[in-house]
This record gives C-alpha cells, structure tokens and sequence, in this order.
C-alpha cells in the first residue's frame, strides 16, 4: 500500500528539487560562459560529447524545469501569497477587519497575474526580436 505524502512532505521535495535545478542551472551557466570559448569561437570544441550548442540546450532545458518547479511552488502556496497581500493591505488601510476571500476569488487573481506575467514577458521577447541587428 502506498503510502500518501502530506503537504510538509511534498513542499520539501519540491524544494530539495528547486536547490538541485537551480545550482545545475548556474553550473551549466558558468559552463557555457566561461568554460567554452566565445560562441563564434567555439565551433569544434567538446566536453563530455557535447558541443557548445548542446551545453546551450542543457541550459536552457533546466532553466524550463526551474520555471516550471517555481510556479508549482507559487501554486501550492498561493493562499499563504494572498494572506500575506490581504495583511499588507490591511495595515495600509488601518483596517482591523479580516476580509475572507474565497478560494474561486484567489484562484482568478493567481490566473490574471500568470497572464500579465506571460505577457510582459512576451512583449519583452517580441521587443528583442523586432530589433535585433545583424552584421553590418
């Protein structure tokens, strides 16, 4: 019989497997940085069977799996996210009363947020491409 992981459980995987993501992330960082020879120089260059480009994806791939470990965090901690704005917001107003917002309620804030994030990231990305130059 299987025995089910309770939330304190599942909370520190998630964050053992963020610590191990986020230092093969600066690890293979510093790898394509400053192991590997500038990129335009690198065509020919090895480690461990890989050429920089593979090295380039390796890095890329864990920065995928940390995005996607951290949002699952924000997401199994969300309503602790909305207390703690709901208490900032409290104390800003001088309010004593503890609203209660429901769980549909914070549900479509965490969903309007995740859009606007996407978005302004999307922007940012369209901005670059629209004005990358290339060799003169």
């Amino acid at each position: 019989m299987a025995k089910k992981l309770n939330k304190t459980a599942i909370n520190f995987w998630l964050d053992a497997f963020l610590l191990c993501i986020f230092l093969a992330l600066c690890w293979s960082s510093v790898v394509v940085r400053y192991v590997f020879p500038p990129a335009a120089n690198s065509e020919g260059w090895t480690l461990w069977g890989g050429d920089y480009l593979a090295w380039t994806d390796i890095q890329f791939v864990t920065l995928c799996l940390m995005v996607a470990a951290v949002l699952l965090h924000i997401m199994l901690h969300w309503t602790w996210v909305c207390g703690v704005i709901a208490s900032w917001n409290r104390k800003r107003l001088g309010s004593t009363e503890k609203p209660q917002a429901d769980t549909g309620s914070r549900t479509l804030w965490g969903v309007g947020l995740l859009i606007l994030i996407v978005n302004v990231l999307g922007v940012a990305i369209a901005a670059a491409v629209l004005t990358i130059q290339g060799p003169i």
